[in-house]
């Protein structure tokens, strides 16, 4: 990760419904642009070294502005939505709980479980990825819910699930 003076950093938050944090950075501690940095954050004003990790992002200043030039001359919009996944072990029970994060129109949630076969080895990261499958099938199933009920309340004709 390299970044300049100016540029915007982004972290992503470790809490399940909370926003990413995000602040300028005023400091660049090496001249290649290499961590850490000294950031300024935006919700606070409060200024932090930072040493990003595979949570954090940078955009820099001509990104912005080309960002800006863009959608200042078009009709496009982009929005990000966040799910964050929380993985809990206890076991042989692998509990997985999904969140539409707040950017979302609307909060959703949904739960996914998975439970070792006694007879099976035991490898945690499969348990993980049942779980967490489980938990993102149903997560996309209720916000598929939520549209047809969306485009029924906005037309006032029953609607068909999306597919």
């Amino acid at each position: 990760m390299k970044a300049s003076v100016g540029d915007r950093i982004v972290v992503a938050s470790t809490i399940v419904d909370q926003p990413p944090r995000d602040g300028r950075v005023i400091e660049v501690k090496h001249p290649d642009g290499s961590p850490p940095y000294l950031v300024e954050w935006s919700d606070t004003g409060e200024r932090t070294l930072l040493f990003p990790g595979a949570d954090s992002r940078v955009s820099t200043q001509e990104r912005e502005a080309e960002d800006a030039k863009r959608s200042s001359t078009s009709t496009a919009t982009e929005k990000v939505w966040t799910v964050q996944v929380r993985v809990h072990e206890e076991g042989d029970d692998t509990t997985a709980t999904a969140v539409l994060g707040v950017m979302a129109p609307a909060r959703l949630d949904a739960q996914g479980l998975s439970h070792r076969n006694p007879h099976d080895r035991a490898n945690a990261i499969i348990g993980d990825e049942v779980a967490v499958a489980r938990a993102l099938r149903l997560l996309a199933d209720r916000l598929l819910e939520t549209a047809q009920s969306d485009i029924s309340i906005s037309t006032g004709i029953p609607a068909e699930r999306p597919a």
